[in-house]
């Protein structure tokens, strides 16, 4: 090859690799460059619903995670989150079908909801609930989920929930004891499953969910505390009963899914009017492109509410 030819071609090679290059911004340059606000740019966040919105703990006919499936599928969802206490199985056999129902519907598991309980003065309690949340993150790796919610847990001095709610989700503690006692029981039970979760890559989203998590300052504490990128926050946009819109705001540069709440029919415990445009609005600010997960928590049919739950949570997240 004649050296004018060489040239030639070793010029030609290095303008289509600086068009190439600049065509394509690495991450961090579109996280950070001026323009990342741009048509191009746009990433809309995923749709997902769990299967407790169908559920609900009373609708026995929509229990079958399986029939959750098919049914998310036809409304148009990209996701489903997965309620633990809505599973008929644990089994190796039902994990691996589900995750197959889910590959054939075109739907990512995306999050698995579980329920966790700290807030006691006897150890061996708060050992049974580090044992079930690690079992509950291995659940999660058979089953290909990223994240689980995790719960500070409550007191138990209510009746029951129906008693907590209608005292706002504010409960005292346990006689002889207090939220500082109950702080440390958290950050030393979550603490304990952090290499379960790295081991797996699932991460632990705590949610504002009634107990020592009833304030984002709450969770945030325990998140502080731990300091890890396994433990990061669930959000909930309906477990704020009060001034929720600055609340939210603390909590979203944590957050890892985003947990979104509708009441078509009227709530079953308390209703909420969230303003999806301004929480959207909110959680763009701060970069967040994860997964917004239904939760519909009204009396109105949820084969009717669902799909119209969806329609109003893509008009302002879309």
């Amino acid at each position: 090859m004649d050296q004018r030819r060489r040239q030639f071609l070793t010029a030609s090679a290095g303008t289509l690799a600086g068009a190439l290059c600049g065509s394509v911004p690495s991450q961090a340059q579109d996280r950070d460059s001026d323009s990342s606000n741009t048509e191009g740019d746009k990433v809309r966040n995923r749709f997902a619903v769990s299967t407790y919105s169908f559920w609900q703990f009373r609708r026995d006919e929509l229990r079958s995670i399986e029939t959750c499936i098919d049914q998310a599928s036809s409304m148009g969802f990209d996701g489903i989150e997965i309620l633990h206490r809505q599973m008929e199985s644990e089994s190796n056999a039902y994990l691996q079908r589900l995750k197959r129902r889910s590959f054939i519907n075109g739907l990512d598991l995306c999050g698995f909801s579980t329920h966790q309980g700290f807030l006691s003065p006897d150890e061996a309690i708060r050992q049974k609930n580090i044992d079930h949340t690690i079992h509950c993150i291995e659940l999660a790796y058979k089953l290909g989920i990223p994240t689980i919610r995790v719960n500070t847990g409550t007191w138990g001095t209510s009746k029951n929930f129906d008693h907590l709610m209608e005292n706002r989700g504010i409960e005292p503690p346990i006689e002889g004891y207090s939220d500082e006692d109950g702080f440390g029981w958290v950050i030393d039970g979550l603490g304990k499953c952090l290499k379960t979760a790295e081991r797996c890559g699932v991460v632990m989203g705590l949610e504002n969910h009634w107990g020592l998590g009833r304030t984002p300052e709450g969770v945030l504490r325990v998140i502080d505390a731990i300091d890890s990128p396994w433990l990061q926050a669930t959000l909930d946009t309906g477990n704020f009963l009060e001034d929720p819109y600055d609340r939210l705001e603390q909590m979203a540069p944590k957050a890892v899914l985003v947990q979104a709440k509708t009441y078509y029919g009227g709530g079953l415990w308390y209703e909420l009017d969230l303003d999806y445009d301004r929480i959207a609005n909110m959680l763009r600010e701060y970069g967040y492109r994860g997964y917004v997960s239904l939760e519909f928590e009204g009396q109105e049919d949820p084969l009717t509410a669902i799909p119209k739950s969806l329609a109003l949570l893509k008009k302002s997240f879309g």
